[in-house]
């Protein structure tokens, strides 16, 4: 197959489309941070707060479908041992929006935060907070790596471009216009980008479905044919694994900075909270196109097209199955279109998962701990170096697997198993302290790994009922990613509470006090708001700094 001439200009085009709204959206940057409003740190991280809601419907939906969500759906529904039924990352989004929406969105604005670490920073202080920030600067890694594989094997089948170059291009553009306008430039490219994912996927649709080689789906979703039936099943001793799989990819992203990032930028805290109810609609309807483009490739007779036999599945290529599709069951110029949803649904997720890494390391970590009187000019190089680095480690790691779905799952198992709980505690439990929180990191991660996970070769240490012994591997049948997010929200509180006890009442001696419980209690107290000063030192910190130019500025 020779290089796709024709497809490889169209995606330029699109590169360069991107690109120039990017650059739009810096010099509109510019613009506000010339009347005044804000400082440059907010306008770079969270659009000076004014972002309003049509554009934060874009962006908050825009960065959810990203090439994880479309190529990993049409790989579950593809996928005999899976199917629709397994295919949960439409619905998922749902329930993380509507949660976000009901119990995060508004305390988060209402604190004006900067990043979801904040409140940790207040109430933990240094220690803590950096250590989860590590944590959740590799989730943001992995979702840019998540995402650039979706692109990668979908321009590597397609265009018969390389799998290396294809990623590295799309890295550098979506590193750039990030790094010249920060959240505006992500906002605004998100727009154009949904709206491509929205008319492509389904241009694709009917011409797969169509195709002489692909039989009727509602045939195949229940019945035998070349596969199993696409629905795909839910044995009962699979169930609580459902269950399990549902919950880590829904309120696994509640942990994710991407998400509060959005929230955060809005304009008012009801803005934040109409925005997740919203999106909580819009992304199931950008499911479907994929989740029929997987029916399509199950029930497709692979002798009559010109890939052959054996099918993907048994050629191990069951996460390339979506650029499949498009390459063998579509014509040329319709998967060029499809490329376009791909590459635009890359674009839209790696610039929010750059821009969140980069928002945690400069906000939390650099000016918080390592330079605490950095300059606002240092913080604007940080904030470009750190949107590099990660840009260049997310893409890196994609040269270790090509399966979308497996890099998803452990992403979210990060933030589910570790970051969830610690953010639940920290808003809603005025017990919680840092005491809690490092023991209730050691004791949720610990019992994770002694659970064991097949995708990383661990085996199971602690093994749940129904743990059962398939192919030389043991597979729990548990739900035990929420068994370690359950033990690890009991964990923070129970040792928060006897840390808080032991302090108080003078059983161990407060110079050993390093997290200042015994402080924290007396504010608690004395009544009135707590963390009052914590509160407004950060809020002063995020507020009251000069105001300059944006990101690419290098003067005041």
């Amino acid at each position: 197959m020779a290089l796709n001439i024709a497809g490889v200009t169209v995606m330029m085009l699109f590169y360069l489309l991107v690109l120039g709204i990017g650059i739009w959206a810096s010099v509109k940057s510019k613009k506000e941070a010339k009347k005044g409003h804000g400082d440059k740190t907010e306008m770079a991280l969270l659009g000076n707060r004014g972002i309003n809601l049509v554009v934060g419907i874009f962006t908050m939906t825009a960065t959810w479908v990203g090439g994880g969500f479309i190529v990993g759906t049409a790989e579950a529904v593809y996928n005999p041992s899976m199917g629709l039924i397994w295919a949960v990352m439409p619905i998922a989004a749902t329930l993380c929006f509507i949660i976000g929406g009901l119990f995060f969105a508004e305390p988060m604005r209402n604190n004006k935060y900067v990043t979801m670490m904040d409140p940790f920073q207040i109430k933990y202080g240094k220690v803590p907070t950096a250590a989860l920030s590590l944590a959740s600067l590799v989730s943001e890694i992995m979702w840019v790596t998540g995402t650039l594989i979706g692109l990668g094997v979908t321009m590597s089948v397609i265009l018969d471009l390389s799998y290396t170059v294809s990623i590295w291009i799309s890295a550098a553009v979506a590193i750039t216009y990030t790094l010249l306008g920060g959240l505006y430039s992500v906002a605004y490219t998100d727009i154009i980008q949904l709206i491509l994912i929205f008319i492509s996927l389904w241009l694709c649709v009917p011409f797969a479905l169509m195709s002489p080689a692909v039989l009727d789906i509602t045939e195949t979703a229940y019945n035998y044919t070349f596969q199993s039936p696409w629905v795909g099943t839910l044995e009962a001793d699979r169930a609580w694994r459902w269950i399990d799989n549902f919950l880590l990819l829904g309120l696994g992203n509640l942990g994710l900075q991407n998400f509060h990032q959005r929230t955060l930028s809005a304009s008012s805290s009801a803005t934040a909270k109409i925005t997740c109810f919203t999106a909580a609609f819009i992304v199931p309807t950008l499911g479907i196109p994929p989740i029929l483009l997987g029916a399509a490739a199950a029930s497709t007779d692979w002798n009559l097209t010109s890939y052959g036999s054996p099918s993907p599945f048994e050629r191990g290529q069951t996460g390339l199955v979506l650029p499949i599709v498009l390459q063998y069951l579509t014509p040329t110029y319709i998967s060029i279109i499809g490329i376009g949803a791909v590459a635009a649904a890359v674009m839209s997720s790696t610039d929010s998962a750059l821009l969140s890494a980069a928002s945690i390391f400069t906000s939390n970590i650099y000016r918080n701990i390592l330079r605490t009187q950095a300059s606002q000019q240092e913080i604007q190089w940080v904030i470009r170096g750190s949107v590099v680095v990660v840009g260049l480690a997310g893409t890196s790691l994609t040269f270790l697997d090509n399966s979308v779905l497996m890099i998803w799952m452990l992403r979210s198992d990060l933030t589910y198993t570790l970051m969830l709980p610690q953010l639940v505690c920290v808003l809603f439990f005025d017990i919680s302290n840092g005491y809690g929180a490092v023991l209730g990191c050691v004791t949720g991660m610990l019992l994770r790994v002694l659970c064991g996970e097949p995708l990383l070769g661990i085996p199971p240490i602690i093994r749940f009922p129904g743990c059962t012994l398939v192919n030389g591997v043991y597979i729990q049948r548990s739900p035990i990613r929420t068994i370690c997010m359950l033990s690890a929200v009991v964990a923070i509180l129970l040792f928060s509470y006897l840390s808080s006890v032991l302090f108080s009442r003078g059983l161990i001696p407060e110079k050993w006090d390093v997290f200042k419980v015994k402080a924290q209690d007396s504010i608690q107290t004395h009544g009135g708001d707590k963390y009052d000063t914590k509160d407004e030192n950060l809020k002063e910190q995020n507020e009251n700094n000069e105001v300059c130019e944006p990101m690419l500025e290098s003067t005041c």
